[in-house]
């Protein structure tokens, strides 16, 4: 399934590319994602989700498969497997930013593919639940970043040159991060609404035949 999310950013489009670049800076912005580790351009990591009561947790790797400083363009490989082998899921997430005024405007094409319980809310509930996570995910980044701003701090970029007289070991070789874990998103809570607004009136009807059935008896 495609799914398309917009948003804006207040901070120039240079800084936007040098931030969204830098997954170990926008990591802990994320909902129910943790960083374990950086080797290059791979990073490893997980997702931890609930539905109802059931919590999965998604263990995987994400790659850029481009990054087009020239178009503001990025596109980013990623694959992760249930860790009790109840699902997995893919993703093909295209970043594409663009001057807006004093801001920059993001624009994100995730092709998704999911398998297992998640799965089984389908594209029109998966849509409402990543707008709201997207949603959550800017609220804090920009929060992050107005909090850097104020402490003069930028975010680090991968395409700092690197000094090859430094220690080999020191330069090569898997990076453990150390990320506190985070609260699992519950699926049912964030899609809310959408969720009661497409399956309610269903719920209903049942509701309304149990009780004839009983009147009945």
């Amino acid at each position: 399934m495609e799914l398309k999310n917009e948003f804006r950013v207040g901070v120039p489009i240079e800084r936007a590319w040098a931030t969204l670049t830098d997954v170990e800076y926008i990591a802990p912005c994320m909902p129910g994602a943790q960083l374990t580790e950086i080797d290059g351009e791979e990073f490893k990591g997980q997702v931890k989700v609930k539905v109802g009561p059931i919590t999965a947790q998604y263990k995987g790797v994400a790659k850029f498969k481009e990054k087009n400083e020239s178009d503001y363009r990025l596109v980013l490989d990623a694959t992760g497997r249930d860790t009790r082998g109840a699902g997995n899921a893919a993703a093909e997430v295209t970043a594409e930013m663009a001057e807006d005024g004093d801001g920059t405007k993001i624009v994100i094409t995730t092709e998704l593919k999911v398998t297992g319980k998640v799965a089984q809310f389908g594209r029109g509930v998966m849509a409402d639940v990543s707008e709201k996570l997207i949603g959550q995910f800017v609220e804090s980044l920009e929060q992050k970043l107005l909090e850097s701003s104020s402490d003069n701090e930028e975010p680090a970029t991968t395409s700092e040159p690197i000094d090859s007289s430094s220690d080999d070991e020191a330069e090569t070789g898997p990076r453990k991060i150390d990320m506190p874990e985070p609260e699992p998103v519950d699926l049912l809570d964030t899609a809310g609404a959408p969720l009661f607004k497409r399956f309610g009136p269903f719920a209903l009807v049942a509701l309304v035949l149990v009780l004839l059935r009983r009147r009945k008896r």
